[in-house]
């Protein structure tokens, strides 16, 4: 079996095990991403890969196959799902969301977080900033619409009704307010106020701690993962996308310090893409996420490779998740932090129509590029190499952030 010091034996079979961000989505929208998007690198890249489903499996996934420069490899790709839990914690009503605002707000103002989060990058603040100013925009809009026309009915029905003309007006206006604003809610695929505040609500409502529920899930995803290593495959690879890259963080350090990972097996390998690890890792009570960077950096049984791009406005691009947040130790390894380098490695014209469109951004990791440079999601999920045969060499990205930034820096 393949493991991560041997940089000469080709990958056969391999276990990936994807980990989505805050999404409420079924992960059906991930196999019909991968099966889409994977033909079209196929087809610019020069090889062949298709996908079919899995059988009679307890699991979310699929199977996937490709043949590149002549090497046949087989991999069985699963969700790790928690799209539950995110549902759950965004099934709030109008009123406790703008609740969620002002204590969200107060977390990320009062501990400091923001104003040091703001010395990163300046997208991922905006995007923070952004549900706080349309949800505010919003209130502000119905409370326009309301007050004209309250006051454009009692001008019609005092005179006519007097006191009961005045009851029907403001009656009226307060219905017209309520209901512009469960149009803006109802609209929300489109704004993604209420989503985004939900999503930065959920870390900052314990501070950076993992609630139970989340905590529990995560055990199972380590019970899944460990169970792979007995396999016949050569790498066990994790992706952890957006929020999911710091919940992978956690994952891979308790099955490490548990001894789940066999010295002689495949292969384990972690990538992380698009993270947005700062958000949480600067809070107060982040102590368990900082610690678990820390001690993931130092390991000698995994390979790392953080890749993020600056066109990301959603991700902390190139900064070095354990850097920034201030827990690098003595002898730190991991990440590898490099770029996807979306200006390069898309056509002008498609990153001319994409520009604007951050949210799909934040997915074009998992999608296909006009010109890939050594970032190619899909030889990496089903090609010849491991991670780190493929990034043997490699160096990191000379953009990279690594100031200490976060006041919190206590563990556990």
């Amino acid at each position: 079996m393949t493991r991560n010091n041997d940089t000469t034996q080709q990958v056969k079979r391999r276990r990936v095990f994807y980990i989505p961000g805050y999404d409420p989505i079924h992960p059906r929208r991930y196999r019909e991403l991968y099966r889409k998007e994977g033909a079209a690198q196929a087809a610019v890249s020069g090889y062949d890969i298709g996908i079919s489903p899995k059988l009679k499996s307890k699991t979310f996934g699929w199977q996937a196959a490709a043949t590149i420069d002549g090497h046949a490899v087989a991999a069985d790709i699963d969700v790790l799902i928690w799209s539950d839990i995110v549902r759950d914690s965004m099934s709030n009503s109008i009123p406790a969301t703008y609740w969620q605002l002002v204590q969200t707000a107060w977390t990320y103002i009062s501990s400091g977080a923001l104003r040091r989060l703001a010395r990163t990058r300046k997208g991922p603040v905006i995007a923070a900033l952004y549900p706080v100013g349309m949800l505010l925009l919003q209130l502000f809009l119905a409370y326009g619409v309301g007050a004209l026309t309250m006051w454009a009915l009692k001008l019609v029905l005092l005179p006519l009704l007097g006191v009961v003309g005045h009851v029907i007006a403001v009656v009226a206006g307060i219905a017209a307010a309520i209901a512009l604003l469960r149009w803006f809610k109802a609209k929300d695929g489109k704004f993604f106020a209420y989503y985004l505040m939900h999503d930065y609500s959920y870390s900052a409502r314990w501070n950076g701690e993992n609630p139970a529920p989340l905590e529990d899930r995560m055990a199972v995803f380590a019970d899944k993962i460990a169970a792979a290593f007995d396999d016949d495959v050569d790498e066990v690879l994790v992706v952890g996308h957006s929020s999911g890259a710091h919940l992978s963080v956690s994952i891979l350090a308790d099955l490490i310090r548990a001894g789940r990972v066999p010295v002689e097996g495949p292969a384990l390998a972690f990538l992380s893409l698009g993270q947005v690890v700062p958000m949480v890792s600067f809070l107060p009570d982040a102590k368990r996420l900082r610690g678990d960077l820390a001690f993931l950096s130092t390991q000698d049984g995994l390979t790392w490779v953080d890749v993020t791009a600056p066109g990301d406005g959603c991700a902390f691009a190139l900064c070095d998740p354990v850097a920034v947040s201030g827990v690098a130790p003595d002898g730190k390894r991991w990440p590898l932090v490099i770029s996807a380098a979306f200006t390069q490695t898309l056509k002008p014209e498609t990153w001319k129509a994409l520009r604007w469109r951050f949210f799909r951004l934040h997915f074009q990791y998992l999608c296909h590029f006009d010109n890939p440079g050594d970032y190619d999601y899909f030889q990496i999920t089903c090609g010849p190499q491991t991670l780190a045969q493929r990034y043997a060499g490699r160096q990191p990205s000379k953009s990279r952030i690594e100031t200490p930034l976060s006041k919190y820096t206590s563990t556990s």
